[in-house]
């Protein structure tokens, strides 16, 4: 998602500067993510909050981790969450300062809540996949952040939070597109797109986005026939029955 993906020189790409192609000029993108960065690092050095104190009653804001959320918190790299998917809490120290250690949801959570107290609408989106055709075969990818991130929107019950299956979307794309062409496009790693591969991760989202309810959905240039009928595949089924 991040501008320059995984470092200058990489030739890697995030999917937030592509966002730009598929909304007219009313709309204006700021992509604040930063990378190499979890829900839990984003919080502790207050980027958050930066983005809050910029956003106006009206504003959309997408928020998507994942990533960097693993491992264990037994050789704490500042960036892994507490397990679990509620008020669960880790106790770490960090950089010499001891340090409490919430959930994936809860950062969610509670960085939402943020922008809806300045009057924003926000998308809380499961994380897109690391590259599933590595081995030459494309295959599934279920991660418990997945989960996570659709049931911090469930819990927070607000409507004007939505959530967008951004990785079901991005997957059911990168199979359509076959092994050799994801795997082309994946300079560095496998974690960090190419600019090819980035766009595609954009459209992906941005179908979510069309199949689903929100007033952003509506504002998108792409027709949902243009999406569903090129290789990002149908609308997903979840997004029929959780608001999007």
């Amino acid at each position: 998602m991040a501008k320059g993906g995984g470092g200058s020189g990489s030739g890697s790409e995030g999917w937030g500067e592509y966002l730009k192609y598929s909304f007219g000029s009313d709309y204006v993108i700021h992509n604040a993510a930063i990378g190499g960065r979890s829900a839990r690092s984003f919080t502790r050095e207050g980027r958050f909050t930066e983005v809050a104190n910029v956003v106006k009653a009206g504003d959309w804001v997408v928020i998507e981790f994942g990533h960097n959320d693993g491992g264990s918190l037994s050789t704490d790299n500042g960036r892994t969450d507490c397990p679990g998917d509620g008020a669960q809490t880790c106790q770490t120290t960090y950089n010499g300062v001891q340090e409490t250690v919430l959930t994936y949801p809860a950062y969610y959570k509670n960085a939402a809540k943020l922008f809806l107290d300045k009057g924003a609408k926000v998308i809380l989106n499961s994380p897109t996949p690391n590259n599933i055709c590595e081995t030459g075969t494309c295959v599934n990818d279920v991660a418990r952040f997945d989960y996570y991130a659709w049931h911090a929107a469930a819990e927070l019950n607000n409507p004007n939070v939505y959530h967008v299956p951004h990785k079901q979307y991005a997957v059911q794309a990168m199979q359509k597109l076959g092994a050799s062409t994801v795997n082309a496009n994946y300079p560095k790693d496998h974690t960090h797109t190419g600019p090819y591969m980035a766009n595609v991760m954009a459209g992906s989202f941005v179908l979510g986005l069309k199949c689903g309810t929100t007033a952003l959905g509506q504002a998108v240039k792409n027709t949902t026939e243009s999406l569903t009928t090129s290789f990002y595949g149908p609308c997903i089924a979840q997004n029929g029955s959780i608001p999007i």
